[in-house]
C-alpha cells in the first residue's frame, strides 16, 4: 500500500479531473469523502475509475471506490432514486464480485444513507 502523502497526491489530482463528469449529488458525496479522508477516517477514495462487465455489451461503473483504513475495497454509488436497471446491475456486480463490498448512497434529510449489497 503507497504512503498516505502520496495517496493524497494522486486523489487530488484524480478528483480534480474528474470534478467536471460529477453530477451534484455526486459532488457533494465527494465533499463528504474528503471529510472523512482528511480526518483519516478512510485511506483513499476515488471518482469512477473502474468498469465491471456484467455480461456481454452490460457494463457497470461504479461512483466512487473508496478504501477503509483496514484495506477493504468498496464501491460506492449514488442515487438520488433507484431505476430498476440501477438496482439490477449493482446486485448483479456484487454477486460476481463477492470480495468486494458494494454500497448504495442516498442523501435523505442531510444525512447520507448507506444500503449493503
Amino acid at each position: 500500500m503507497p504512503k498516505r502523502n502520496t495517496l493524497k497526491s494522486y486523489k487530488s489530482s484524480a478528483k480534480a479531473h474528474s470534478l467536471t463528469k460529477m453530477n451534484n449529488l455526486e459532488k457533494s458525496y465527494a465533499a463528504f469523502l474528503d471529510v472523512l479522508y482528511k480526518s483519516g477516517e478512510i485511506t483513499y477514495y476515488e471518482f469512477e475509475p473502474i468498469k465491471l462487465r456484467l455480461a456481454d455489451k452490460t457494463f457497470y461503473t461504479p461512483d466512487f471506490l473508496v478504501i477503509s483504513n483496514d484495506g477493504l475495497i468498496e464501491l460506492h454509488e449514488t442515487k438520488g432514486f433507484w431505476r430498476d436497471d440501477a438496482r439490477v446491475k449493482i446486485k448483479v456486480a456484487a454477486e460476481q464480485h463477492f470480495y468486494i463490498k458494494f454500497i448504495a448512497i442516498q442523501l435523505n434529510n442531510k444525512n447520507w444513507v448507506r444500503e449493503e449489497f
